[in-house]
């Protein structure tokens, strides 16, 4: 069997090394099989990507350069209709040579733009600027070839071709990355990856990725200090396979994709610097965890200085226009649902009606913005004396340790049973939206006996105003633990924006339509 030049490892060290590894690509788990000799800088190691990016990335060149000769032919529909100029024009020879040519060039300025790339594609929102960024190109080019020329270009079929060319890049990679997170969801499209850190850190890192497969991560081993495993990954099922000082060696002979280190002091600038060296030679990308967690987009910045790759992290932003602006949203998007909504309204009040004795209406005091008490208004799902059957029930609960949930229910009427799986009992708090006690988006609105028992981190929850759905609702509703759902709260109180909370409410209807985590 060949076997890797190991150089003067320590024995104990070899031993978790020296071991068969998988022979083929980086769809596989870490698996018993032939060693893969590796040629350090040869040609025996391929630095291709996975076959499924490439795949991926020829499609959305095809998508894209379809969505700019659609987006040409309509500009042309559009503009000249049957009077269509003729091509011996200027301006019909303009317009021929600009169709014949935005595909290529529209394909070209995404390129520029690096769109392509595949670590900007399937996740986040990078991809979509560099796309907005490639339309704004694209534009560019055109105004200033149709001035340095004197092209005769027709104004109305660049306003109408661009546009939409835009518009339909950006619906067929929304497409395009759902499907993607659809196979990454069935173990397909993944990077296999390699984490270095203390175990008691991989672990966790481990349950974090586990929980969002969209990501397209797969941890298939870890490197540990010593090199040795721990019950707690191996109850995660991750092997060790090697220590900090084998992981170039480990992802070179394992052939990963992605080496991802975790902060520790083991692995400082230096060791860092080195191992970044030490994978040049391979085809894995090296990622480097900080130990600040859950803040992401505009708060965190990196600023250089005297050298060092700073993390300047910005503050929450708590208050402030943009605040207001969501609440004048917030307000204006309620006016308008409960006008479009009330005929269901009546529908869903008369079957409550019929179906138990008692109120349509069910009102509860909970706690909002800066802990004011508010009394939230929802379709009543329960029988009426549900609280009074609540004290027998409550050693059966199935929530997370402050809210009480179960699964089977009996205080839940026929109706209601209906209601809480599509989430139309929580339609009427759009009056308490309306009223701006609550919002449409933000942490789910608690009870003051929870509240009582909230330490000072789940306190940062009641910075914001509640909200109609929030992280909560998109990411498993009521199968979401304690630690789990106050992570989403406070993920949402420290990086909320305006395109966070349009994300959260396209999310939301995909996850009322699928009824997860509904009971």
């Amino acid at each position: 069997m060949a076997t890797e030049d190991l150089g003067t490892l320590p024995n104990q060290q070899r031993r978790v090394i020296d071991r068969p590894v998988p022979a083929s690509t980086s769809e596989r788990p870490f698996l018993p099989g032939p060693r893969r000799r590796v040629t350090v800088g040869g040609s025996h190691r391929s630095s291709r990507r996975a076959v499924w990016q490439r795949e991926y990335v020829r499609t959305l060149v095809a998508t894209d350069a379809l969505a700019a000769l659609v987006g040409a032919l309509m500009g042309w529909v559009v503009r000249f209709g049957d009077a269509a100029p003729h091509l011996g024009s200027t301006s019909g020879l303009s317009v021929a040579w600009l169709m014949v040519l935005l595909p290529p060039i529209w394909v070209a300025a995404n390129g520029l733009m690096r769109a392509y790339e595949p670590r900007f594609l399937g996740v986040g929102s990078e991809e979509f600027q560099r796309v907005l960024m490639a339309g704004t190109t694209v534009v560019a080019l055109v105004g200033t070839l149709s001035w340095a020329f004197a092209l005769d270009v027709a104004r109305g079929f660049v306003v109408v071709a661009l546009p939409v060319a835009g518009l339909l890049t950006v619906a067929a990679r929304l497409g395009a990355r759902h499907y993607l997170h659809r196979r990454r969801a069935a173990g397909e499209c993944v990077q296999s990856t390699l984490v270095a850190g203390h175990p008691a850190s991989v672990a966790s890192l481990v349950r974090q990725v586990r929980r969002n497969t969209d990501h397209g991560l797969r941890i298939d081993a870890a490197c540990t200090p010593d090199g040795l495993a721990s019950a707690e990954l191996e109850a995660l099922g991750v092997p060790v396979v090697g220590s900090l000082e084998d992981i170039a060696v480990v992802a070179r002979r394992e052939d990963v994709d992605v080496v991802a280190t975790l902060t520790c002091p083991e692995l400082d600038g230096p060791v860092l610097r080195r191992l970044g060296w030490q994978l040049e030679d391979t085809r894995a990308d090296l990622v480097v965890a900080p130990a600040l967690t859950d803040v992401v987009g505009p708060r965190v910045v990196i600023r250089p200085v005297s050298g060092l790759p700073l993390l300047h992290v910005e503050r929450p932003e708590l208050r402030g226009l943009r605040h207001l602006g969501k609440a004048l949203l917030d307000r204006g998007s309620a006016a308008a649902a409960l006008l479009a909504l009330s005929p269901l309204f009546l529908v869903i009040a008369a079957l409550i009606r019929l179906d138990s004795k008692g109120p349509a209406f069910f009102l509860q005091t909970r706690v909002g913005r800066d802990g004011r008490e508010f009394t939230m208004v929802k379709f009543r799902s329960m029988v009426t004396d549900a609280e009074k059957l609540l004290i027998d029930l409550r050693e059966q609960s199935e929530g997370n340790g402050l809210l009480f949930k179960m699964k089977r229910d009996p205080r839940i009427t026929r109706v209601g049973g209906f209601l809480r799986r599509y989430s139309l009992d929580e339609l009427p708090q759009l009056f308490n939206v309306l009223s701006g006690s609550m919002s449409l988006v933000g942490p789910r609105p608690p009870l003051p006996r929870e509240v009582a028992e909230y330490g000072d981190d789940l306190r940062r929850r009641l910075l914001v105003k509640p909200g109609l759905t929030g992280l909560w609702q998109v990411s498993g509703r009521s199968d979401l633990d304690l630690d789990e759902s106050t992570r989403l709260d406070l993920q949402y109180v420290e990086n909320w924006s305006p395109a966070f909370d349009a994300m959260i409410l396209v999310k939301t209807v995909q996850a009322v339509l699928g009824g997860r985590g509904a009971y």
